[in-house]
């Protein structure tokens, strides 16, 4: 198992920042972090990586102790912080062939070329990053994360700040990462989670609340509630749309616009459009509101 996390605390001071945490990431697996700000993703993610220590519980990567070897933990894992610190007196290609050294890779210059073509990063390589805009600074932070070829890639809000094309470039990257490596994602982009990653945690205060793939996590959902959004060619009456089997509150919102909830278990819309024949009246629209990744994660750490 690339990453085992077992019973986990970690303090500052006063105030816990994850309570008796425990997951495992498989192999080849990318795995999304996600929490509200301050739930201890960040935290989580620097125990993983060896930067700073948990209280008790244990860490291992690869098989190795965090805490008994951070060293060996490090050689083999590739990290990339929210905020990203670079040298930025430094060029691009510069800056790769020393990180290169720190990690004491061989035949610097090769790995270097190929994760500069590998990441688009041809065009800047000679320049200074202070030059660059954030999307190119991210995409050097990632060679950076990329360089010593880790087994295990943590990414923490790799996304941040960058405009919409941007973000798919990234997140294409991250993807084309996911297929070699075993990948942990902290981000506050719902979209990026569901398009690349395979499984699902969600903490809140410090605790997990949600650990399961992407397909499963709706199904930890207690909301039962329907809304259905609804269009008609004439005017009805609220009371008579209240007499659709299951229907518990209705409400016009412009027109001949209306929107049906129910908590029943059974399916509203065939109700509906049994009123609509009765009544001889046509659906110009209707739309069934579907549970998402966003409306489940506001849920559980609400």
């Amino acid at each position: 198992m690339p990453v085992e996390v077992r019973n986990v605390v970690k303090q500052y001071g006063t105030q816990l920042a994850l309570d008796n945490v425990s997951f495992d990431i498989e192999n080849g697996q990318v795995l999304g972090f996600l929490g509200p700000n301050g739930a201890g993703k960040t935290t989580m993610m620097r125990i993983i990586t060896g930067i700073i220590p948990a209280n008790s519980g244990k860490v291992l990567v690869n098989g190795v102790d965090v805490m008994e070897d951070s060293l060996k933990v490090r050689e083999r894992t590739g990290y990339l912080p929210e905020n990203n610190p670079l040298y930025t007196d430094m060029y691009v290609r510069e800056y790769l062939l020393f990180v290169a050294g720190l990690y004491k890779v061989t035949d610097r210059k090769k790995r270097v070329g190929q994760l500069i073509e590998m990441i688009g990063l041809g065009s800047e390589q000679h320049k200074k990053i202070a030059s660059l805009s954030r999307g190119y600074r991210q995409r050097v932070g990632l060679a950076q994360a990329l360089i010593n070829d880790p087994d295990v890639l943590i990414l923490d809000e790799p996304t941040g700040g960058l405009d919409p094309n941007q973000i798919v470039e990234i997140r294409s990257l991250i993807a084309a990462a996911g297929k070699e490596k075993t990948v942990m994602l902290s981000t506050h982009i719902m979209q990026e989670v569901e398009a690349i990653c395979d499984r699902i945690i969600i903490i809140k205060e410090g605790r997990i609340v949600a650990n399961d793939s992407r397909e499963n996590i709706s199904r930890l959902s207690s909301m039962k509630k329907q809304s259905v959004s609804v269009e008609f060619d004439s005017d009805v009456e609220p009371g008579e749309l209240m007499k659709i089997p299951g229907a518990e509150k209705v409400t016009r919102v412009k027109g001949r616009n209306w929107v049906i909830e129910s908590s029943s278990d059974v399916d509203i819309r065939a109700g509906l459009f049994g009123f609509a024949v009765e009544k001889k009246i046509i659906v110009l629209s209707l739309q069934k509101e579907e549970k998402n990744l966003e409306s489940i994660f506001q849920e559980l750490t609400r």
